[in-house]
């Protein structure tokens, strides 16, 4: 099944997306957003993969032409977002970039931080910076959306609580992340609002892609207009979407609509490097920070910048026939006009 949120007032307005991202039916009726349609998923989801099918059969009454543009992210807000960073080859770039040692203990306990979920950004939003020095960057990842999740819960029980999945692009300001983590006290200034598909899907909708609690799929990010990644999604991610849903409810109850990522999509290389840019013949990437990196130690100095107002990035999946599954979180920076 494939949900998606109308961009109308705060929470929107569910919908119900055919296969192929072409129509939609509004499903209002049965809730009228989809933090509703969370909160009582047991109850109501048999009801949606009814109009779902009616849809796709092409019989579901009042169905329109689906316009991406007038989507919000699936959970224009929600009351808990948690990001993990499930991909260490990710991780020891990024730490390598500010001298920071990679303890033992990241590959078997998962990094996460909580972000602010009051507002996020919709998937084809401009991303708003105050500075240019902020060092403005995209992270291609994937989420899901969980129900109710009681506090301690096994990963093998985690894995039942997931009910939907889609992309994120966690924006970061890299500039200001250095300071911040010196204090001891994790990010805040350094992580604004982040941007989710307009299409939501539930797991059998992945089919065999989905398999260990990941996504099996390459992750495609353009930058304006050139492919700069297409990382795989399964086989590198350490810890898998039931290990951090758990993670993340160790000590406390997870709340339906909770939002949990995986961190940036990553692979080194098949000898062990680093990774290759998409022009060198390699995966690429699904940051600049990364590329970078790989500059710095290839170069002695990172040559790649990060975003200026105006450039855009593009995230997308698609499944193993070309079909795109979530549609594209497709943004441009712009600068920050203060009121």
């Amino acid at each position: 099944m494939k949900l998606a949120t109308l961009n109308v007032g705060r929470d929107g307005e569910l919908i119900v997306v055919s296969r192929d991202l072409t129509r939609a039916v509004r499903a209002t009726d049965i809730a009228a957003t989809l933090q509703q349609a969370i909160e009582r998923w047991d109850e109501l989801a048999p009801r949606l993969e009814e109009r779902y099918a009616a849809l796709n059969a092409g019989r579901a009454e009042g169905a329109f032409d689906l316009d991406v543009a007038a989507l919000h992210s699936p959970l224009p807000r929600t009351y808990h977002w948690a990001d993990g960073s499930a991909y260490l080859n990710h991780v020891q770039l990024v730490r390598r970039a500010r001298d920071a040692e990679m303890p033992e203990t990241f590959w078997t306990d998962p990094l996460m931080y909580q972000g602010g979920g009051d507002s996020f950004l919709a998937p084809t939003e401009d991303i708003e910076a105050v500075s240019e020095d902020h060092g403005i960057d995209f992270e291609g990842e994937l989420a899901v959306i969980t129900d109710d999740v009681p506090m301690a819960v096994t990963p093998e029980q985690a894995a039942g609580h997931i009910k939907l999945i889609m992309l994120v692009n966690d924006v970061s300001l890299r500039g200001l992340i250095p300071g911040e983590l010196a204090k001891g006290f994790g990010f805040f200034q350094a992580k604004p609002a982040s941007s989710f598909s307009p299409i939501c899907v539930t797991p059998d909708e992945l089919g065999d892609a989905w398999q260990d609690g990941r996504v099996h799929l390459p992750l495609t990010v353009h930058l304006n207009g050139e492919k700069f990644g297409e990382p795989e999604a399964g086989p590198d991610m350490i810890f898998g979407f039931p290990e951090l849903v758990a993670h993340a409810a160790r000590t406390r109850h997870l709340g339906a609509g909770a939002v949990v990522g995986s961190g940036t999509v990553s692979n080194p290389d098949a000898d062990g490097g680093p990774g290759k840019p998409v022009a060198d013949g390699g995966v690429g990437y699904s940051c600049l920070a990364e590329v970078r990196m790989v500059e710095k130690i290839l170069h002695g100095e990172s040559r790649t910048p990060f975003m200026r107002f105006g450039d855009r990035v593009r995230i997308e999946m698609f499944d193993r026939e070309g079909r795109s599954i979530f549609g594209a979180i497709d943004q441009r920076v712009v600068k920050h006009e203060a009121q």
